[in-house]
């Protein structure tokens, strides 16, 4: 679920460039993917030694408090994590590295010691082989499946590199002939001034030196399970991932939601920020008048990121408050993206009622959450998951609203547009991909 970010120049007077800016503005892009801890690593100017800068804090917070420390560097990696203590991987020897990693290798242990374990065993085969591009393929073809990285090495190179099922994204783009980026969306290239020319693709080692990229695909099987959850919450509704645009992705689910869950209302109203697009495409789809139902106080805030229900529900409410001329005396038709606990949607349900709200018709953008992430997307005890066990009617009881849907499956893998067996629906399903099948 973190988001990843990799800088690296080329050419006469590339020691003259500034990563730690171009990584300030790329991990403010991708700070929906996490903002309780921020990380980077630079390759310094002058002394070509690797520095670690870690803070338990968002992306704008974090560049203050490094600010008094003289940070410079012309190569660059960043990580951003919904969790605290959720920084870069430093490996001291056989080869200095500082790995930024998204998802998790393997279904066993825990996120940071799998990367740990990888990034080990990254420095072992650097080591050993001559190429780093033979190492990267290598590792690829011994590791399991759920994750991409961007490495940092002593030797000033840049590795990139996403599982044989490519699970969690990885995107690619250049400024000119000058600079080589690397994020975990898209739009974070766009921010920086980049052109996107694509995705690695599953399975994919990409090296950055000084005097060339190089790219190598490991020999694998066709087989692709890509996160069907970046379409729904994860990615920026700006970014391309695989190759697809998520915004229509999103506007699809909007049409298909209205389609198989249709609720007749006076007004339809998207949470933002990820809704809004389902709730455009629905109105448009069946016809009602689609208004601003929230207003926002302070910096945005992803509640489903806070680690309390306390923080959950100060978040929602700083995010959420809902604009009583829009839905004063009206039936509403409410569009959220995806449902966990239920707290927070119970809370929204209330505070419209509280603003005039006759009647509240909640349609949720993509199916129960069941099951956990074995792949590091943060998703609480499935005890806790309100869709695990509870049927539609039920939840609409629970969370006081009239009636209560989600959208199928089938209608998900619909709107993304690509074959069922080409996505990880794990969270949906309780089925996952395995290395066996990559």
């Amino acid at each position: 679920m973190p988001g990843i970010m990799g800088f690296y120049p080329f050419g006469e007077g590339r020691e003259n460039w500034d990563a730690s800016r171009f990584l300030y503005y790329g991990l403010t892009a991708l700070q929906g993917r996490g903002e309780a801890c921020t990380s980077i690593a630079l390759i310094d100017n002058e002394s070509k030694q690797i520095s670690v800068y870690t803070k338990n804090t968002h992306v704008e917070e974090f560049y203050k408090l490094i600010s008094g420390n003289k940070v410079r560097g012309y190569i660059g990696i960043g990580q951003v994590s919904p969790s605290e203590d959720d920084g870069l991987v430093e490996v001291e020897a056989p080869i200095r590295l500082v790995l930024a990693g998204d998802g998790k290798p393997g279904y066993e242990g825990e996120r940071g010691e799998a990367f740990r374990r990888l990034a080990e065993r990254l420095s072992t085969l650097l080591a050993e082989k001559k190429d780093p591009l033979d190492a990267a393929t290598q590792l690829i073809s011994e590791a399991s499946v759920g994750f991409s990285f961007i490495a940092l090495t002593e030797n000033e190179e840049m590795i990139c590199c996403r599982d044989h099922l490519g699970v969690k994204p990885l995107e690619v783009g250049a400024v000119g002939f000058d600079l080589g980026i690397v994020s975990s969306e898209s739009s974070a290239l766009d921010v920086v001034g980049a052109t996107h020319s694509g995705q690695i693709q599953a399975g994919e080692c990409v090296v950055f030196d000084p005097l060339s990229i190089r790219r190598r695909k490991h020999n694998g099987s066709s087989r692709r399970a890509y996160c069907a959850f970046e379409y729904v919450y994860l990615a920026r509704a700006d970014s391309y991932i695989n190759d697809i645009p998520v915004y229509t992705v999103r506007e699809r689910i909007g049409e298909v939601l209205a389609e198989e869950k249709s609720a007749e209302g006076d007004v339809v109203i998207g949470v933002p920020e990820t809704a809004l697009p389902f709730a455009l495409s629905y109105s448009y789809k069946k016809s009602i008048p689609v208004k601003l139902g929230f207003m926002r106080t302070g910096r945005h805030v992803r509640s489903a990121l806070k680690p309390t229900q306390l923080e959950r529900l100060i978040g929602v409410q700083l995010k959420l408050n809902p604009i009583r001329a829009a839905v004063d005396g009206k039936d509403v038709v409410l569009i959220d993206d995806s449902v966990v606990r239920g707290n927070t949607l119970k809370n929204t349900v209330l505070n419209l009622r509280r603003r005039g709200a006759k009647r509240v018709h909640v349609r949720v953008g993509s199916p129960a959450i069941i099951s956990h992430c074995p792949f590091g997307t943060e998703v609480p005890p499935v005890d806790e998951l309100i869709g695990r066990a509870l049927s539609e009617d039920e939840i609409a009881g629970i969370i006081g609203a009239d009636s209560f849907s989600y959208l199928s499956i089938d209608g998900l893998v619909r709107a993304i547009g690509l074959p069922k067996h080409m996505l990880c629906l794990g969270c949906f399903t309780g089925e996952y991909p395995s290395k066996e099948e990559a």
